[in-house]
């Protein structure tokens, strides 16, 4: 018969390996959902410096009956807040490749040769510094052109290109943000080191022999 004690032991036991699945899943989920809302404000950032309903890259006349562009090509003779929006929005779609590929394999689903927690934790820091840098580069543009904008020119009205940076740059923030503070918190990976197996003759878990070791028999 199993005495109460070891009965309470046991579920004890059953309560903390639930908790900490629930810590695991918990975790994953918040890495998955900044993975997420930072891959779709990079793709925000990239609409809005490819469009120009903004005129970061061209001066347009919209009418009932006219749609006309001009190009702005004299780069030298433009303003300094168009030429650092344009900089800043071309850096911040350039980061977001590594920034992507470094989250997508820092997540706990991805497993790659010699894999290890201090590694995806790794990767995780630098991916979500590259997207906080690209929600700092899209913060200052969206905001710096409509103003330098408007002082000099006096326009108000922006297009769908201004409102898909600003939400891109958001996303990038939340999204960076979730990973960074996941990052800490990631499940250690097992490794062989901290294996073990049971020996029936001695009644108790010892470890198992380094791989160096693996050419030699070992009798239970």
């Amino acid at each position: 018969a199993i005495s109460s004690s070891s009965f309470s032991l046991l579920l004890l036991l059953l309560l903390l390996l639930l908790l900490e699945l629930l810590t695991t899943m918990a975790h994953m989920c918040r890495h998955f959902t900044g993975s997420v809302a930072s891959c779709t404000g990079w793709v925000g950032l990239i609409v809005a410096t490819a469009t120009n309903d903004w005129g970061l890259w061209a001066e347009c006349v919209i009418a009932p009956a006219l749609y006309h562009c001009v190009s702005l090509n004299q780069i030298l003779s433009l303003p300094a807040y168009t030429q650092t929006s344009r900089a800043l929005m071309i850096t911040a779609c350039l980061l977001g490749l590594p920034a992507m590929v470094l989250v997508m394999m820092s997540l706990p689903c991805v497993r790659l040769p010699n894999d290890s927690s201090a590694i995806k934790r790794r990767r995780a820091l630098v991916g979500g510094v590259l997207i906080l840098i690209m929600a700092v580069c899209g913060i200052i543009s969206t905001i710096w052109f409509p103003i330098g904008t408007n002082q000099e020119k006096g326009l108000m009205a922006f297009g769908f290109s201004l409102y898909a940076g600003w939400v891109g740059s958001g996303l990038c923030l939340i999204g960076g943000s979730f990973i960074l503070c996941c990052r800490g918190n990631d499940a250690a990976m097992p490794s062989r080191g901290d294996s073990f197996y049971y020996s029936r003759r001695s009644g108790r878990a010892t470890p198992l022999d380094p791989p160096a070791n693996h050419g030699k028999s070992v009798h239970v």
